[in-house]
């Protein structure tokens, strides 16, 4: 299914899709994605924003280097166009961590799918980004999908301003592919898969990482096909440019 362009349409259409599309994942990941004793859920309020999906683990079940069932890096190294390493940051991240907690286990990961309000103004966009950074401190992994091109706030996306926080280097999106999908890994140090996308691409199976070294696919191809699969017809029909 290839990524369509929501720039073209309203915030509420692409609100509406963002809904069901959250959920989906939330499911995707709960049919086996994820490791025993490990699950996902949608739009919990935890320290900090609200992410549109987490993955726990029950505190019964053990330390997070007890999980099994996922994804060795060393094994199936993540594919991505752009893979950085913040090795400089190793020192900062020696930092006494503050735990992410949820009352049902210990917060592993987070996904979010950015809205054409999270890059609307400088405020909206350091509202999201400043977070990510006390995320990723805090042993927080993350996967962030920009299906928006850049603004005048971030011109080289957001992986760019996100990487900012934790140390600054070069990055240009290439020219033909505007979009972004990335994976952070949160141990020391810490480490960045970027992929950018296009309009029509299909989504990357980038990791969700449950440790720096285990993860698992991020089942975002099908589950944005299912979402729009059950799209209404007048909804997909607009999006596709199709009617006015």
């Amino acid at each position: 299914m290839p990524i369509h362009d929501w720039s073209r349409v309203g915030a509420g259409i692409f609100h509406d899709f963002h809904e069901a599309w959250i959920i989906e994942l939330r499911n995707a990941l709960n049919r086996g994605r994820l490791p025993a004793g490990h699950f996902a859920m949608a739009d919990q309020i935890i320290d900090g924003p609200i992410p549109d999906v987490i993955t726990l683990q029950q505190r019964k079940t053990g330390a997070a280097n007890a999980a099994t069932g996922g994804v060795a890096v060393a094994d199936a190294p993540p594919q991505a166009r752009f893979v950085r390493s913040a090795e400089s940051d190793i020192y900062a991240s020696r930092a006494n961590r503050i735990a992410i907690r949820h009352e049902l286990g210990d917060v592993f990961a987070m996904i979010e799918i950015l809205s054409p309000g999270n890059k609307s103004s400088v405020h909206a966009l350091r509202r999201f980004v400043q977070p990510t950074q006390d995320f990723l401190y805090a042993g927080v992994n993350l996967l962030i999908v920009d299906l928006f091109p850049p603004t005048p706030r971030d011109p080289q996306g957001i992986h760019k301003e996100v990487w900012d926080t934790i140390i600054c280097e070069d990055f240009d999106l290439p020219a033909d592919k505007r979009l972004t999908v990335a994976a952070y890994a949160a141990g020391v140090p810490k480490k960045a898969y970027v992929e950018p996308v296009a309009v029509g691409d299909a989504l990357p199976a980038l990791p969700i990482f449950l440790q720096q070294e285990i993860y698992v696919p991020a089942p975002l191809e099908e589950s944005y096909q299912a979402t729009w699969d059950s799209c209404p017809e007048p909804m997909k029909q607009y999006v596709l440019g199709s009617r006015t």
